[in-house]
């Protein structure tokens, strides 16, 4: 059985603030404290190889993790489990899905935040800040929800969530139904959380990710009904105007742009473009 980890990094135990995910070589200008984010590097493969661990551990004969966060070289691939397999660098075709095969089992989050918006929830976005809401089907949702859509092209179930109390309960009721969570710190606010210790959410992951395997063939898919209305309401009408020069993306309102899309794979090139488009200087 193959499993694939989308790992993400805000979600992971000890991160509160943005001083600890911005890798200094991507930072252009906003604050940055290398000696923080190598700290959440390190924990984040440690979360991650904790899930593998326990996807081994539950049956899995294959796990391959795709680094997620920033610009995708976080993980530290020397202290990761020797098992896995790491997608790392710049994004493929896929992104997120990058490594993907078609007869992968499930798919881990790992180290997951809540969508743009949400009160007392550490680090709380969807995508990058330059977006305030993303709503597919009318429904509003955060990274979890596009993923677990795109991962559904495929016929992949979501089976683990790992992050705060309120990115694990955003998963799962998008979602419709129980998914194995890890909750490994209690949001307070946008930069303050309750966290454990980073061991215990080690174990704690490992067992949640033992017990994810088990759902394997009762999980569903999430499944884009065809025709779906996608709408990305961004924090500037400039980003708006360029995200709406992208074929098939239709201007809404001042913030607003939408367009179709009949599945998971096309919400993703769509979804994509748009969000590189948009991502325009505003001030000089």
């Amino acid at each position: 059985m193959k499993i694939h980890i989308c790992a993400d990094m805000e979600g992971t135990c000890g991160v509160v603030s943005w001083l600890q995910v911005t890798p200094p070589e991507t930072a252009g200008g906003a604050p940055y404290k290398e000696s923080e984010y190598e700290r959440s590097r390190a924990r984040m493969t440690a979360e991650v190889s904790a899930a593998a661990r326990g996807a081994f551990r539950g049956g899995a004969t294959e796990v391959t993790v795709n680094d997620f966060h920033n610009a995708n070289m976080n993980i530290l691939i020397d202290e990761l489990d020797e098992r896995c397999r790491l997608v790392a660098g710049g994004a493929g075709p896929l992104n997120f899905l990058q490594g993907m095969d078609p007869d992968c089992a499930g798919i881990f989050f790992t180290g997951f935040h809540s969508k743009a918006g949400t009160e007392a929830s550490a680090l709380s976005h969807t995508w990058s800040t330059n977006l305030n809401d993303l709503r597919i089907a009318g429904k509003s949702t955060g990274e979890f929800g596009l993923i677990a859509y795109c991962a559904g092209h495929f016929g992949v179930p979501v089976l683990l969530v790992t992050g705060d109390q309120t990115a694990c309960d955003q998963t799962e009721e998008f979602l419709g139904r129980a998914v194995s969570k890890a909750v490994v710190k209690q949001g307070i606010s946008q930069t303050g959380a309750v966290n454990v210790h980073p061991k215990q959410a080690q174990l704690l992951i490992e067992d949640r990710a033992e017990a994810a395997m088990r759902s394997i063939g009762e999980a569903e898919p999430t499944i884009l009904p065809p025709g779906s209305r996608v709408e990305l309401e961004l924090d500037h009408q400039v980003r708006a105007e360029a995200a709406a020069r992208n074929h098939g993306v239709e201007r809404v309102n001042e913030r607003t742009v939408a367009f179709p899309a009949n599945d998971g794979l096309e919400l993703l090139n769509q979804f994509l473009a748009a969000m590189r488009s948009s991502y325009v200087r505003i001030s000089p």
